[in-house]
């Protein structure tokens, strides 16, 4: 019985999630109230309350879904005892542009983040939750490219806290600009391309090494 409560739990949840993802994409977080979520989820605004605080909780909660996919491989590219971090870098970098391009939930959720997304009043504490997420993404590349310097496959004086905002400015960039205008680029056809320019990037600037 226990284990049913909880299924039944995670599943209201994951409803309640994917109505919002639709409801923000189709309005824009600013304009869609809970009630519009809880309707289209078909619960109430207290099985929302029950899950999430506010708006920002649920924004946190649908980037975190989509981001699930991509853990083993950043944790991959960060782990000492793996032999080509730079490969498994490449490879998350790879799957970034490929899952914006060809995953709906992905590319909506994008969407939302990059042009939906207002830090009014009204959404709480969204913007520290964003400022939070990106340090915490800027923390994790600058480990990935620590760990590529340890194993030979990075200029050894590769100044990793610029780089770092440089490879994270470089994927940030390429979506914003991919989404807004899609056209001209095929992100799925060119993702290992893409992935490469900011290797080369990172291996032959002399700009990004420490004097």
């Amino acid at each position: 019985m226990v284990r049913r409560t909880k299924e039944e739990a995670q599943e209201t949840r994951n409803q309640i999630l994917s109505a919002a993802e639709l409801c923000f994409y189709r309005k824009g977080l600013s304009r869609t109230s809970l009630a519009e979520i809880a309707s289209a989820a078909g619960v109430t605004r207290g099985a929302i309350y029950w899950h999430f605080a506010d708006k920002s909780e649920l924004v946190g909660a649908l980037l975190e879904r989509i981001n699930i996919p991509l853990q083993p491989l950043s944790e991959a590219s960060r782990s000492p005892s793996e032999p080509d971090p730079l490969g498994r870098l490449r490879d998350l970098l790879v799957t970034v542009f490929r899952r914006a391009a060809t995953d709906p939930e992905v590319r909506r959720v994008s969407e939302i983040l990059f042009h939906k997304c207002e830090y009014t009043e009204d959404l709480g504490n969204l913007r520290q939750w964003m400022q939070d997420f990106r340090r915490e993404y800027n923390h994790n590349i600058e480990l990935s490219l620590g760990n590529a310097v340890a194993k030979g496959q990075l200029p050894e004086k590769l100044d990793l806290v610029v780089a770092s905002r440089c490879v994270h400015a470089f994927i940030t960039g390429v979506l914003d600009q991919w989404l807004l205008v899609p056209v001209g680029l095929d992100l799925d056809a060119k993702a290992e391309t893409l992935a490469d320019g900011i290797l080369d990037m990172l291996r032959l600037s002399p700009a990004l090494q420490k004097t």
